[in-house]
């Protein structure tokens, strides 16, 4: 058997470990990593702000072939999730795969060779038979446009790039946002500030998240009956899987009975009830990011924490100035503002089969069969892609099974001895029109509400349309008849 093709990784977070442990396991052994950090980890190493949380339970977000007991609690912390993504790179062999500091610029399909040429910012080229991009999506902060933000003259940091050299003890503190990351960083922060106060656009519907330590008996059960431990984790995905139909799907019961469990964790956790009144949304559940937590209610009703609902109408060097003309003094402000998320800028310029730029054609609606593979970007595969975002289960979940699938495409491809394999434009209209006549029995869909699931235009570019158990049948197999697939020309006698 001839040695297997080579393989470029494009990040090296939680996707780009992944993909690179099962290439291994599968026979490949050119594999590049390339890497523009100093360390893996991807969002786990760029997010580390206080309360830096999962919102998953950590028996669903860590990956079925590589369990850890290296947990503090059923909703693991960042710094432990950060030292997970290094023991991948470690226990698998991954380290010599590794480029660190070389961020990929470009990634060029040469279709007349059949391989894919990349140039990262350290200078280098790569040549790979096929690519896997695990560039992630939340990992490019969205500062917001407001008037003024550059005067305020102290210091000032989005959550994401967070400034450990500012001390915030005794502080008069601002946070724009009130969204994933403001519900994890308000409770820690308000514990040792002078004074907070959250800026929120649009109240957020909260469920309990239960979160806990793990306790010594729990991880020697894990331990001693690994298949118990396992039968608890079978339960959690398919309570988190059920989740679908409570809260997305346009099921009344489902979204009534959802809505009465955030309204009860409201209503028992704020008394006031014009501070009760401000956090409670107009907009059905699940519509947006629904968010788990157990102490952001009680942070807001401290003494020295305040909910100003008002429009904000600049930032001046002193704090920030409203619509209506009050002003808040502060030495520290916070953007948790969140990510930019459905115009899908990478930071590589992909250039696919006849020179078309995968940001072009991605500008109006991005689109990929299943989130893995594009039309015109033959051998690409994409982790994370449009429409594999979940408001449910955990995102693990579809990386193991988009690996798969890349890998089961890669070897047969090796074995059929085929040099190119290409999605055919009709695949891709026939998946998306399917997908998106899915995603208009969802709540994501109604008109009146605005989220980050979806771009200006109202097409829904980010989640996945059902179950993941149905994402995972789908893609269970490589359909061949969806791709153009080129044969690998005989090398000439020598």
């Amino acid at each position: 058997m001839t040695k297997k093709p080579s393989v470029a990784v494009i990040g090296a977070g939680l996707g780009g470990l992944a993909a690179g442990i099962k290439l291994k396991e599968a026979g490949f052994e050119d594999v590049v990593i390339l890497e523009k950090a100093a360390k893996v980890g991807g969002t786990w190493r760029d997010n580390s702000y206080p309360g830096c949380c999962c919102d998953v339970p950590v028996a669903l977000y860590q990956y079925s072939f590589a369990p850890s007991l290296n947990w503090s609690h059923l909703f693991p912390r960042y710094n432990e999730i950060q030292k997970y993504t290094e023991d991948l790179a470690d226990n698998f062999g991954l380290r010599p795969h590794l480029k660190m500091n070389e961020e990929t610029t470009s990634a060029v399909w040469d279709d007349a060779r059949a391989v894919w040429k990349l140039t990262t910012s350290a200078g280098k080229t790569y040549e790979a038979n096929s690519i896997v991009a695990a560039l992630g999506q939340l990992n490019r902060p969205l500062m917001p446009d407001i008037e003024g933000r550059d005067s305020f003259a102290g210091p000032s940091f989005h959550s994401a790039r967070w400034d450990h050299s500012v001390k915030l003890a005794g502080k008069r503190v601002g946070i724009i946002g009130s969204a994933a990351s403001a519900v994890q960083i308000i409770p820690e922060i308000a514990k040792e500030v002078k004074h907070l106060t959250v800026f929120q656009r649009t109240p957020n519907w909260v469920v309990p998240r239960l979160d806990r330590p793990i306790t010594d008996e729990e991880k020697a059960l894990m331990m001693t009956a690994p298949h118990v431990a396992m039968m608890g984790r079978d339960l959690i995905y398919q309570n988190a899987d059920y989740l679908f139909w409570q809260a997305f799907s346009w099921t009344k019961e489902g979204r009534d009975a959802y809505t009465r469990v955030a309204l009860n964790h409201l209503a028992e956790q704020v008394l006031d009830p014009e501070l009760r009144k401000k956090l409670t949304p107009d907009y059905p559940i699940g519509c947006k990011r629904i968010l788990y937590a157990d102490d952001i209610y009680p942070a807001l009703t401290r003494e020295n924490v305040e909910l100003e609902t008002g429009k904000i109408a600049r930032i001046t060097a002193k704090g920030i100035e409203m619509k209506d003309g009050t002003k808040h003094d502060f030495d520290v402000i916070v953007y948790a503002t969140g990510f930019e998320t459905t115009a899908w800028h990478w930071s590589v310029d992909v250039v696919g089969k006849g020179g078309v730029h995968l940001r072009d054609a991605w500008a109006e609606e991005p689109q990929a069969y299943y989130g893995i593979t594009a039309a015109q970007f033959p051998n690409m595969f994409i982790l994370y892609g449009p429409n594999t975002n979940l408001g449910h289960n955990s995102i693990t979940f579809m990386l193991e099974r988009q690996i798969e699938y890349a890998v089961k495409a890669m070897n047969e491809m090796h074995t059929r001895n085929i040099a190119a394999m290409e999605l055919k434009p009709a695949a891709q209209d026939r998946f998306n029109k399917e997908l998106q006549a899915g995603l208009a029995k969802t709540t994501w869909a109604d008109p009146h509400c605005h989220s980050w699931y979806k771009n200006a235009k109202g097409h829904i570019t980010q989640n996945w349309s059902s179950h993941t158990r149905d994402y995972a049948a789908g893609v269970e197999h490589v359909k061949w008849e969806d791709y153009s697939v080129r044969e690998r020309k005989p090398m000439a006698a020598e």
